[in-house]
């Protein structure tokens, strides 16, 4: 099957020795109750695999109602998924699974959420940071109006968090939001870091500019995770965004899914160009 035959949402592709493993949110009614994760497999990129089962939610008892965004992060020769799921107590979070393939089964890890249990959170990604992971994740605008982007250290095997929260930047900081003043919310989904070839960190993530989905783009001042993120101009600002970075040998690839519109998403792959100091789309 093609790309454009794949209905997923916040798609994330491991490249596994030249074989691509793709993963994303099942699309249908926007994740909800849909019973865990696919992974899909190419050699080039453009053929993929039917879906097969990585993740059986329902069989843990984790298909309460949101099955999002699971990422896949190699580390320490075992593959672990941060996805998003719904709490016992109603609240959206963090957890960690993992497996011994990146085609699964995946099974739970964390100690329940590696989240905080109060806070309504979404799409956690891995950082290693000189050697120490990191969670870095959303707090929702639908609890606090004015989404954050959230950071805290995660113990060495990857079961719980080891720090409280941090905020990294809230999602009205940017100079491109527009209307400060009267808007309803301002959403932060999405985060995936990336270290360019000059060693600078840099962050993608997602908003809305003027009512249209966006993949936005920030640095961090002294790369890592501590800095201050400066808000650099969006790469994609047409409805697209949930997007990461991957390599396909020498080439830079950035994955979103467009329109970000339910039953109708698909994954898309363009190339970008890594300048040192940050990332941009390649030229035609």
């Amino acid at each position: 099957m093609k790309l454009t035959d794949i209905n997923i949402r916040d798609p994330f592709i491991l490249n596994e020795n030249g074989k691509f493993c793709l993963y994303g949110t099942r699309a249908r009614n926007f994740g909800v109750k849909v019973g865990g994760f696919d992974v899909y497999v190419s050699d080039d990129l453009e053929n993929w695999s039917d879906p097969v089962c990585c993740f059986d939610s329902g069989k843990y008892e984790m298909n309460r109602d949101v099955n999002w965004a699971p990422e896949v992060h190699k580390y320490k020769g075992a593959y672990y998924i941060f996805a998003t799921f719904t709490q016992p107590n109603g609240n959206r979070a963090t957890y960690a699974l993992r497996s011994e393939s990146p085609l699964g089964p995946f099974v739970p890890w964390s100690d329940g959420p590696l989240t905080p249990s109060e806070w309504f959170s979404l799409d956690g990604t891995l950082l290693i940071d000189e050697g120490v992971p990191y969670l870095v994740f959303c707090h929702e605008h639908v609890q606090i109006k004015d989404g954050t982007v959230e950071y805290l250290r995660l113990s060495d095997d990857l079961k719980k968090a080891v720090s409280e929260p941090k905020t990294i930047f809230k999602g009205s900081s940017p100079y491109f939001i527009e209307d400060k003043e009267n808007a309803e919310r301002f959403v932060t989904d999405g985060p995936f870091l990336y270290r360019t070839t000059n060693g600078t960190l840099l962050m993608i993530w997602s908003t809305f500019i003027n009512g249209k989905y966006a993949q936005c783009l920030a640095k961090s001042s002294n790369a890592h995770i501590d800095g201050e993120f400066v808000h650099l101009p969006p790469l994609i600002t047409d409805d697209g965004g949930h997007g990461m970075v991957f390599r396909d040998g020498e080439r830079l690839c950035l994955t979103f899914h467009t329109p970000n519109q339910t039953d109708y998403e698909r994954p898309v792959i363009i190339e970008l160009v890594d300048t040192g100091d940050s990332i941009e789309l390649k030229k035609e």
